[in-house]
């Protein structure tokens, strides 16, 4: 028996959207008062407005060499030392965020939206779809990340935009599974049986009624995936798979730096404390908004 709700009053609704007000404003005070995401929060920040504000915050071009001045220790001239064509470390710091946030955001909205699609199609139709879908899931989960994005990258060719895809590629089963298990809860309740019985069509009900209810779960994944992002990043341009030389990215830059490790340690310790950094920020921001959004550590 479907029953219809008495119609939304002024007064409703501005008690409704108050109170979303409130509960965002309290999710986000929650964030800021948990001491990791606070700190998490403010480390991707840092990082993003030294990413957007590169070309304003740099001293010098990133790419500009001077032979003159190659391996030089930090000074006052160059805050972070040059690399061995005497390339302004800080600014290649700077540029290289650039490339580290557009691999990440690429290849992670390219992941959730493969892994949900393929996820909440799984989990709708079932039977045979499901069963073949799940299947070509497993067999890529058998794969470790690194070593799928480097098949990947083997086909594709090596450039930025392959190593997003490949990126985006490698970790989408991952969500799928997660996608898959939390629409099936979703799939028999009695608000997306309603919608059926009202003649909902498929695509009506698994965007408008069930994907909503896995946003959540969504979000954590797709902020952890931000770090991983960075690290294969980093980890196929050390290996020589990611943008060419001589684009600032921190994984050729660590590459470039090894060879004078001895003589000059900070060439590649420093775009690795970067990667560090940016890396713990999202993993710090995954877990705190994990905890919030689970109602069972929110009450712990």
């Amino acid at each position: 028996m479907i029953t219809t709700q008495p119609p939304l009053t002024d007064d409703t609704r501005n008690t409704a959207v108050q109170a979303r007000a409130s509960g965002k404003h309290s999710t986000l005070g929650r964030l800021l008062r948990s001491p990791q995401g606070a700190f998490g929060l403010a480390i991707a920040t840092a990082v993003i407005v030294c990413a957007l504000l590169a070309p304003i915050l740099s001293p010098y071009d990133p790419f500009d060499q001077e032979l003159a001045l190659k391996t030089r220790p930090p000074s006052r001239e160059h805050w972070l030392g040059t690399d061995q064509f005497g390339r302004d470390l800080l600014s290649r710091i700077l540029y290289g965020a650039r490339i580290s946030l557009t691999t990440g955001l690429v290849s992670v909205s390219l992941g959730s939206a493969l892994g949900t699609l393929v996820g909440l199609t799984a989990a709708y139709y079932g039977g045979w779809i499901e069963l073949a879908l799940m299947a070509a899931i497993d067999v890529l989960l058998g794969f470790r990340t690194y070593l799928l994005a480097i098949m990947i990258m083997a086909i594709l060719g090596t450039s930025q935009l392959n190593l997003m895809i490949a990126i985006g590629v490698a970790t989408f089963p991952e969500i799928t599974r997660l996608i898959r298990s939390e629409a099936l809860s979703v799939r028999q309740r009695d608000f997306v049986e309603a919608a059926r019985a009202l003649g909902a069509g498929n695509g009506r009900i698994m965007f408008r009624h069930v994907f909503p209810q896995v946003v959540a779960p969504l979000l954590v994944v797709a902020t952890f995936n931000f770090g991983t992002a960075i690290t294969v990043e980093s980890a196929l341009s050390f290996l020589g798979l990611g943008s060419p030389p001589p684009t600032p990215s921190w994984g050729l830059m660590i590459s470039e730096g090894r060879k004078f490790i001895l003589s000059t340690p900070w060439l590649p310790a420093i775009p690795g404390f970067a990667i560090m950094l940016a890396v713990l920020a999202f993993n710090l921001l995954g877990d705190t908004i994990r905890d919030l959004l689970d109602p069972r550590l929110r009450r712990r």
